[in-house]
């Protein structure tokens, strides 16, 4: 009679450890994003603005070197005064400074692009990602690449109890 006794109390304990265990889950986000076609087309677009970008700052630089090739045959052959080399080599570096300026530029726009371009696949990605976790149970759902968490149980979110310990007004 004990050993049956202990045996429905062990089952008993492992039904309710069981029952309160959290489910964790995990995504390889690297082979997600591999997979979506809004993805590759994201990507190309963008590869294409960074061309034409590209393409403007190199026509820059080219027109600098032109110029400042121009100013020093001038100079070697004598046909300018160096008063005149002075100006044209203060003008020069203020070309330098606008191509320095332009290249910042670039990653701004890039930046922004990139964010204008993928902001909406991940969130259709977070969308699905929060749809899966909710309908399979899982508290938590980690990235396997970055170990990154993709997923929380909101009802989880201690930050309110922290708040009121450290006596952070809402």
């Amino acid at each position: 009679m004990n050993r049956s006794l202990f045996a429905g109390l062990c089952l008993t304990l492992l039904t309710a450890f069981s029952a309160n265990a959290q489910k964790f889950g995990y995504c390889n986000s690297t082979d997600l994003l591999t997979e979506i076609p809004e993805v590759k087309q994201a990507e190309s677009e963008l590869q294409g603005f960074q061309t034409q970008l590209t393409k403007r700052g190199q026509e820059m630089v080219k027109s600098l070197q032109d110029k400042a090739e121009e100013l020093k045959r001038k100079q070697d052959q004598g046909l300018i005064s160096p008063k005149d080399v002075e100006t044209q080599t203060v003008k020069l570096e203020e070309e330098q400074e606008k191509i320095a300026q332009y290249e910042q530029e670039v990653y701004q726009k890039l930046s922004a692009k990139r964010q204008e371009l993928f902001q909406p696949i991940l969130d259709k990605v977070n969308d699905a990602m929060k749809v899966v976790a909710v309908e399979n149970g899982f508290a938590f759902v980690f990235d396997a690449n970055t170990n990154i968490l993709l997923y929380a149980d909101p009802s989880l979110d201690v930050t309110k109890q922290v708040k009121a310990k450290l006596g952070i007004a809402e």
